[in-house]
């Protein structure tokens, strides 16, 4: 009688999604800093992928980091950097960095969301940080566009946002505001256009609170046993 042998069943990856409830609370810069951390006390992190928008500040601690190559896209002449997930999944880190969760990748892409590139890292059994705004959150799409006027375009379904452990990154109004009005969160040309808009203060809390009850509902049970982060 013959033998078989199954392959051991491979675990699934841990996703931690930084929550925000605008551009510029700082879900960018607490995911690396939670990384340095975690490089810290031995393991293997690596950028997968980081925005073009990300401040100064948050630039510097990142270029301490080991990148992976995006991979190029080309589209209607030009080329358009992507996740690369072959890179990411060759390479096998303990976590790989994807800022911008609801992105929309540029036709060619293996996938056409990010968040499906994030979930096949997954299923490789690499872990991944990522950051998403609470407007990107699919069954909120409604309720965003009641508040702020905007209909979102880009959202992730609700599934993936519950398989994740949250970690909700927070900032007052104002401060949020004074960074806008800074020229940091937007282009400068585009200040006055943005406090007309979606930064408008009662908007902002009402989507602060919504991200800060999405977060408490989360249930605490996604926390790991002896992960201190």
């Amino acid at each position: 009688m013959s033998q078989h042998t199954s392959e051991p069943t491979r675990t699934r990856g841990r996703h931690r999604v930084f929550l925000g409830y605008a551009p510029g609370v700082g879900k960018t810069f607490a995911m690396l800093v939670e990384s340095r951390l975690r490089i810290g006390r031995g393991e293997d992190v690596v950028v997968g992928h980081l925005g073009p928008h990300t401040r100064a500040a948050t630039r510097k601690v990142a270029d301490r980091f080991e990148w992976i190559a995006p991979q190029m896209v080309a589209y209607r002449g030009i080329q358009f950097p992507e996740l690369d997930i072959e890179a990411v999944i060759a390479r096998c880190p303990e976590w790989v960095i994807v800022d911008e969760l609801a992105h929309t990748n540029a036709p060619g892409t293996h996938h056409e969301k990010r968040w499906q590139s994030v979930e096949e890292i997954l299923d490789a059994g690499i872990g991944v940080l990522s950051t998403l705004n609470v407007q990107h959150i699919e069954s909120l799409n409604d309720y965003v566009y009641q508040v702020s006027g905007v209909r979102v375009a880009e959202t992730v379904p609700d599934k993936v946002i519950n398989g994740a452990e949250l970690v909700v990154v927070d900032a007052e109004p104002d401060e949020l505001l004074a960074r806008v009005r800074r020229g940091q969160v937007v282009p400068r040309d585009e200040v006055g256009q943005a406090l007309s808009h979606f930064f408008r203060k009662p908007t902002l809390v009402a989507l602060r609170e919504r991200a800060l009850a999405f977060g408490a509902a989360a249930s605490d049970d996604r926390r790991q046993p002896g992960d201190p982060l």
